[in-house]
């Protein structure tokens, strides 16, 4: 296995991420599609779910999308993860591009499919294709909502705090010195993250937490009807925000997990005795 492993090098961890990411918007965006397309043509309005169904159907994609990808590259699913996990954990920095270029191509081919296979619910709920569905594929301040005033500057805050809350959560589930979870929990674990934060962080601008989740997306739907997709409802260029406060949060948490937790744990040398159970000798 590990032989088989090697062989695979970069081209096998570039199509775990393709396909982990894949993955990850098919669940995303798909359950975007059914609750604001297919949902707004329904008697009465809102049948096919709300915030909370998206909430747990994006957190499920990630735990699957972790699953699909994890053995061959690490599954970070993401180049918020990636560039903090080359600043902090010492994965190769001449692997972060090929990384971040797998995982937005993976996200677009995913928009792409739901795009196509949600043709008629979004030419029925949106014949113009306007920034009423944009949603489907790409983050929006307020989540296009004009009766909450967050512009560009108020959601590039909220990106930075979000993704910071992301990675210093997923370097405290996956450092081994810690108390990581067992029995190949932790890409559960780390889904129920993302539901916890598009629970408790999703309205000031719909915790993208991911440049590729949204950029893949807004290009797709871009090529595909949506003019508008790099700007907001204020006509505002948006698409940079959920790139640029990702990355800049990503390494905030990061950063911080390693200030306040990483520093003062043990080393992987035997720890003192009576702090764990001694080995059966028998």
């Amino acid at each position: 296995m590990a032989e088989r492993l090697k062989r695979s090098g970069l081209i096998g961890e570039l199509s775990a991420e393709f396909a982990g990411t894949m993955i990850l918007i098919l669940f995303g965006c798909g359950v975007v599609a059914q609750v604001a397309a297919g949902g707004a043509l329904t008697d009465p309005a809102g049948g096919l779910g709300n915030h909370d169904s998206i909430a747990w159907a994006w957190g499920l994609g990630v735990t699957l999308g972790v699953y699909v990808a994890a053995r061959l590259s690490g599954a970070h699913l993401n180049p918020a993860v990636t560039v903090a996990l080359a600043a902090f954990r010492g994965f190769p920095w001449r692997k972060v591009a090929p990384y971040a270029l797998a995982q937005t191509a993976g996200a677009f081919v995913a928009a792409l499919l739901v795009r196509w296979n949600y043709t008629e619910a979004l030419a029925k709920a949106d014949p113009g294709h306007t920034i009423k569905t944009q949603t489907v594929f790409s983050t929006l301040p307020a989540n296009g909502n004009p009766n909450l005033p967050v512009t560009e500057w108020g959601a590039l805050r909220d990106q930075i705090i979000g993704t910071a809350i992301l990675l210093l959560l997923i370097m405290a589930v996956t450092d081994l010195l810690n108390t990581p979870p067992g029995a190949n929990l932790a890409p559960f674990i780390v889904g129920l993250i993302v539901v916890a934060i598009g629970m408790a962080w999703g309205t000031n601008a719909g915790y993208a937490i991911n440049p590729a989740r949204d950029f893949g997306p807004r290009l797709a739907s871009f090529l595909t009807g949506y003019g508008g997709a790099w700007r907001d409802q204020y006509g505002n260029f948006y698409f940079w925000v959920p790139i640029i406060g990702p990355l800049i949060g990503g390494l905030l948490g990061a950063g911080l997990y390693k200030f306040f937790i990483g520093r003062f744990l043990p080393t992987a040398e035997p720890e003192p005795a009576g702090r764990i159970p001694a080995p059966d000798k028998s």
